[in-house]
């Protein structure tokens, strides 16, 4: 005879461990063969030198700063990879994305009308592709000259990550000034938030204090999102200036837990999904971190070793992964800085 409470029981079991498994998380390979160069063409063909930055559209395409190539590329919906900006060489040249020249960016972003915005880091300006193909420069001034028909009175210093909001306005996380800047739409450039000294202090704009904060986003109420590089914290401003730490404290480590009981070792992109998640590239601990709206911290993918490996996301090895992006579908992009890849973490629900 069944005892009935043990096939209760049994019953339970099942669907506790189906639930515990309706959330699979995978990593593959979106771009790139993992030797250095810069081969366009079919997905797993392409080559890559060290890229920095990622950032998705609407449309499906990615955008990737390719660093070291000082290049702009474009992986599209149909899985080609093309050059979207830059010659190759060294320089700041506006014009067609051609002939258009950057300098180890390491930070993009893309609007809703399909504008590309750039961190080029080591000119230290803030670049802009439109639709049509022409580079301009939108803030930031070059050594040795000023621009014009752009706030060219503030000189930044290795910008490194870029977000931009619905309503167009850029966010910079200015590095080596350890500030966090806005370019509104009308091209004014001011300081969101920092007093320019490395330090962790929270408080209301530029009474805070951040230590080379790298990676920057932005949700749909305004929010802002930073990784504080040097000082190993995940910082948080609103839309009214209060600056707090969400996440993370100044020692190094690799623990998961609540908020700042969590440990990272210099956090670098960072992005926001549609549901408040926020995603961390642990860079030196070589995997990523999701913080849930509770504060919640654990560890998305990789384990923590140097290397290259594919598949269930705790399996998976990842080499200073630096850029991160996340679609409409909650699929996200990684910038896989030292394998010379674009790879893609998929949570199947």
């Amino acid at each position: 005879m069944i005892n009935n409470r043990l096939v209760f029981a049994i019953i339970c079991i099942y669907i506790v461990a189906c639930n515990q498994n309706s959330r699979v998380v995978s990593v593959s390979t979106l771009a790139g063969n993992g030797s250095m160069g810069n081969q366009n063409g079919a997905l797993r063909q392409a080559s890559f030198s060290n890229p920095m930055a990622v950032a998705a559209d609407k449309g499906g395409n990615v955008y990737v700063a390719d660093s070291r190539n000082n290049l702009i590329r474009k992986i599209n919906h149909n899985g080609v990879v093309s050059t979207y900006a830059g010659s190759g060489l060294e320089g700041s040249a506006d014009g067609p994305a051609r002939t258009a020249s950057f300098f180890y960016p390491q930070g993009i972003a893309v609007d809703k009308k399909g504008n590309v915005y750039v961190a080029d880091t080591h000119n230290s300006l803030i670049r802009k592709i439109s639709p049509d193909g022409m580079v301009s420069t939108i803030a930031g001034r070059r050594a040795d000259q000023f621009g014009r028909g752009r706030d060219s009175s503030v000189r930044l210093d290795n910008p490194s990550g870029i977000a931009v909001d619905e309503d167009g306005n850029v966010y910079i996380a200015d590095w080596a000034n350890d500030l966090i800047r806005k370019i509104n739409s009308g091209g004014k450039l001011t300081i969101v938030a920092g007093n320019g000294n490395p330090g962790s202090q929270n408080g209301q704009d530029t009474a805070a204090s951040f230590y080379l904060p790298w990676g920057i986003a932005v949700d749909p109420q305004k929010n802002l999102y930073i990784t504080d590089s040097y000082n190993n914290m995940i910082r948080k401003v609103s839309p009214n200036g209060l600056v707090t730490t969400i996440a993370g404290h100044k020692a190094k480590g690799s623990s998961n837990g609540k908020d700042t009981l969590a440990s990272f070792l210099h956090p670098t992109g960072i992005a926001v999904d549609q549901k408040g998640n926020i995603y961390v590239a642990d860079t030196e601990n070589h995997c990523i971190r999701k913080i849930l709206p509770d504060g919640e911290v654990s560890t998305l993918a990789g384990n923590g070793l140097r290397g290259f490996v594919d598949g269930p996301g705790a399996k998976a090895n990842f080499y200073r992964p630096f850029g991160l992006a996340v679609n409409d579908r909650g699929d996200i992009f990684v910038a896989d800085y030292l394998n010379n890849r674009i790879r893609e973490i998929h949570v199947n629900k």
